[in-house]
């Protein structure tokens, strides 16, 4: 396993919490945010500090900015067009909505923990 940087979009507190200390437990580094303005703000400071994401968790159902507007700004810039989503939701139709996006991966809420690590070091490993 080869640790990775992921940014973790997600509103809810419980569940944006519960993934950074799962990534983190699995020697992973995770910044979060709480929506996709945020997320946008918290990935270019990342950049700037010359640590990206290297892979972007997604929700799709946000305030501010959801997972799709998000993902809309992000491919715009080119310094983050570059770095893999995988959308996480609880949205009925969400596999549609990744496919739209471009997304490299998808998971359904509940998360599978074990799934989802090996889905962030598989799509990181892939970014690289």
């Amino acid at each position: 396993m080869s640790p990775c940087r992921v940014l973790v979009v997600e509103d809810d507190d419980a569940i944006r919490e519960l993934l950074v200390e799962l990534l983190s437990d699995h020697g992973h580094e995770a910044a979060a945010a709480i929506n996709g303005l945020d997320a946008l703000n918290t990935a270019m400071r990342m950049v700037q500090a010359a640590t990206p994401p290297q892979v972007i968790l997604l929700d799709l159902m946000m305030p501010v900015m959801d997972g799709p507007s998000f993902r809309r700004q992000q491919l715009r810039i080119p310094e983050l067009a570059r770095i893999p989503v995988v959308v996480i939701s609880a949205y009925r139709d969400f596999v549609d909505h990744a496919n739209a996006m471009q997304a490299a991966a998808h998971f359904k809420k509940p998360i599978d923990d074990w799934g989802l690590l090996h889905v962030v070091e598989q799509v990181s490993a892939a970014g690289h």
